[in-house]
């Protein structure tokens, strides 16, 4: 490679990366070279502009992580202010025997203007910043950074909770879950460094205090021993030297402190800090009204500055007259629902009056019509359409339309969900709030309306949205009021998955299988079963949560074994037998033992001695038994569920039907598997033994 390469390369390559490390060999140049005055005062200008920028950048970001390079800039800003407080105490020390600008133009005006020449002045204001920055600004900055960063930490399984209940409901998809996932990752990572940064601004601020009294005892003893200045003079010179250099680094210190601050203190928002001191401060008239009131009360009191209190109390009056006729105004435009109207004259009532049962209907009330209106930014019906798409491919056949209609009949904030007609469940929910979902571990509690999660039940609390963050802190699971109804709704779809799939959807299924292989369809339906038989196969399945994808795997079976059986039951358990790699999959994943709780010998041989293989009822079945049966099974469950570990219960072939109803009423969450069923790649680990039979 030859040299113009090499450059080309490096311009290219690097050019661009050049103004850290610039900046650093700047600084490492202040601290070694001695600097002119003029540069001081460019250099001191610079890291006041510099300040600015930064304060006024914090001040219209709208989230932290906007201005995720805070931390790091924060470090080299400080150590930019200390290495120009080196630089200058040189000048000052080697030069301010001289007095007046021997240490450049801007500490002088400092020193002079600003506290009027006089040095006792400047040492009073120089502290009251310093008091300010050190235990106001910023000891408070460093507890809110130490606290933000503990809690981010604690939060983040709740929120890696929320990325995986979205993403598994269909609301998301696998790119925006993992855009989430980094921007909890960077929210850690930039909290972390703020708790660290801010112990630099807190040492640059004790760093400051150090400066100031070695700068005045060091030019003392310089004037007086080595240039012959009388006290008085060399504390003059010296002293006003010295407190226009600190005040020079204290204002700058004082607004990065203030910056590291508001960013710690910020919530995300879609308005800028400016944009939410005006939405919510001046948002109540009521409040402005009565500032008005006790401001009028204090200006005609005899002494008061009169004009000016009376002032403030007519802007603070005028104020609340103005936001609280601006809210009339909108209030009034708002168009209120449309009544359809009743015609005229009835006309002759025909089939089309007879309006088919909604195989999926979710019926809203009139306060959540905005959360389907797309016009009105509603998300609802996207989120039901990721339900329907996440469903139709987990089940293995489309899922129906949701038909959405309002109802008067029901409250405002009413929803219901139902399936052919029948109402399968209802809540009501806040439209302009965020459901936070206690998932078992939160470290506090929150303000709001007390609930359950309509969809699992939990306990939650209707927060308002602008406390997301600090209910995701506290380890709760927040959501939207879309995505309520919309995991409300996949759990009734998912539960009922079998009500859903009808003959239409059989064939369907038959005709998509025949493009690819029409010589087992053929075999099949309806050489060897009818579509009906087929159905209700396919039926059994889905009862039991077992997902019909593989729909080939289930048609070689039924044609394999139709022709010796067309009991629907005896099917239905070649159709599991068949697909046991895919059920245990689904139930425990790629593991290679299976954790099961088996039946009692004894209790298993009555049950096989009680129960016919042809009758899935209970006749001959001792209540008391079962009463036992069931409480045995629900404690066994109920242990697993605080293992956090799925229950499987493993029982003979000839009884699995018997008790997979049997569980499906008494422990729903329990999941009956037959030895049968039991693949041969897998091993079997009993966990537990349920019950033994009363003597």
């Amino acid at each position: 490679m030859n040299a113009t390469a090499i450059l080309n390369n490096v311009k290219s390559a690097g050019a661009q990366g050049l103004g850290a490390p610039l900046i650093l060999l700047m600084m490492l140049g202040m601290v070694v070279v001695p600097m002119p005055a003029l540069a001081l005062d460019v250099f001191f200008t610079f890291n006041i502009a510099l300040s600015l920028v930064v304060l006024l950048v914090v001040v219209y970001t709208l989230k932290p992580l906007e201005f995720s390079v805070f931390p790091s800039l924060l470090l080299v800003a400080t150590l930019l202010r200390l290495a120009l407080n080196v630089a200058s105490t040189r000048v000052v020390l080697l030069e301010g025997h001289e007095g007046g600008d021997a240490a450049g133009k801007v500490i002088e005006a400092f020193g002079a203007f600003v506290i009027g020449g006089n040095y006792a002045v400047g040492l009073v204001v120089f502290a009251i910043l310093v008091i300010i920055n050190f235990v106001v600004v910023t000891k408070g900055a460093g507890r809110v950074s130490e606290v933000s960063a503990r809690f981010t930490l604690d939060a983040m399984p709740g929120k890696q909770m929320a990325i995986d209940a979205d993403l598994n409901a269909g609301i998301i998809g696998q790119d925006e879950a993992k855009t989430r996932r980094e921007e909890i990752a960077l929210e850690a990572d930039f909290y972390g460094s703020m708790d660290g940064a801010s112990k630099f601004v807190r040492g640059d601020a004790v760093a400051g205090i150090l400066i100031l009294v070695i700068n005045i005892v060091g030019g003392l003893a310089i004037g007086m021993l080595q240039h012959d200045l009388d006290f008085s003079t060399a504390l003059r010179f010296y002293a006003l030297l010295t407190i226009g250099d600190g005040l020079v680094a204290q204002i700058p210190s004082l607004l990065l402190s203030t910056s590291a601050a508001i960013i710690v203190t910020r919530v995300a928002s879609t308005q800028d800090m400016g944009g939410q001191i005006l939405s919510q401060l001046l948002n109540t008239p009521k409040s402005l009204a009565v500032t008005a009131g006790v401001l009028g009360l204090m200006g005609i009191i005899p002494g008061m500055p009169n004009f000016a209190f009376l002032s403030l109390a007519a802007l603070a009056g005028g104020g609340a007259w103005w936001i609280s006729h601006a809210k009339k105004s909108t209030s009034q435009r708002e168009v209120p629902l449309a009544v359809p109207e009743v015609p005229a004259e009835q006309r002759e009532l025909t089939w089309d009056d007879v309006q088919p049962v909604d195989i999926i209907g979710l019926e809203v009330g009139y306060r959540l019509i905005p959360l389907v209106d797309r016009n009105q930014g509603g998300e609802l019906m996207n989120r039901i359409k990721g339900v329907r798409k996440k469903l139709s491919k987990e089940l293995g056949f489309l899922i129906q339309p949701v038909h959405i209609q309002d109802n008067l009949d029901l409250s405002p904030t009413g929803y219901r969900i139902s399936l052919h007609g029948a109402i399968m469940g209802e809540s009501e929910i806040y439209p302009d709030r965020d459901l936070a979902i206690n998932s078992g571990r939160v470290f506090g509690k929150l303000q709001g309306v007390e609930t359950k999660d309509p969809a699992f039940g939990l306990e939650a609390v209707w927060i308002d949205p602008s406390q997301r963050d600090h209910a995701q802190t506290l380890g709760y699971t927040v959501v939207d009021a879309s995505t309520v109804v919309a995991t409300h709704l996949k759990e009734i779809l998912e539960n009922n998955a079998h009500e859903l799939l009808g003959h239409e959807e059989v064939q369907q299924l038959m005709d998509q299988l025949a493009r690819s292989t029409p010589k087992l369809v053929e075999d099949l339906v309806p050489k060897t079963l009818s579509l009906g038989q087929v159905l209700k196969i396919l039926k059994n399945l889905l009862h039991e949560h077992v997902s019909i994808r593989d729909i080939r795997s289930i048609a070689e079976t039924l044609a394999e074994h139709g022709v010796q059986s067309q009991d629907i039951g005896v099917l239905t358990t070649h159709a599991r037998v068949a697909m046991s790699r895919n059920i245990v999959q689904q139930l425990i994943g790629p593991v290679e033992e299976i954790p099961v709780i088996v039946l009692d010998p004894k209790l298993e041989q009555i049950l096989q001695q009680t129960l016919q293989p042809s009758d899935e009822g209970s006749v001959g079945f001792e209540p008391g038994l079962a009463e036992q049966l069931q409480k045995a099974l629900l404690e066994t469950f109920n242990q697993q569920e605080r293992a956090n570990q799925q229950s499987i219960l493993l029982v003979a072939a000839s009884i699995r039907a018997w008790m997979a109803k049997f569980a499906r009423h008494s422990v729903p969450g329990m999941r009956v598997l037959s030895y049968n069923e039991v693949p041969d790649n897998r091993q079997i680990k009993v966990i537990a033994t349920v019950g033994k039979p009363a003597s």
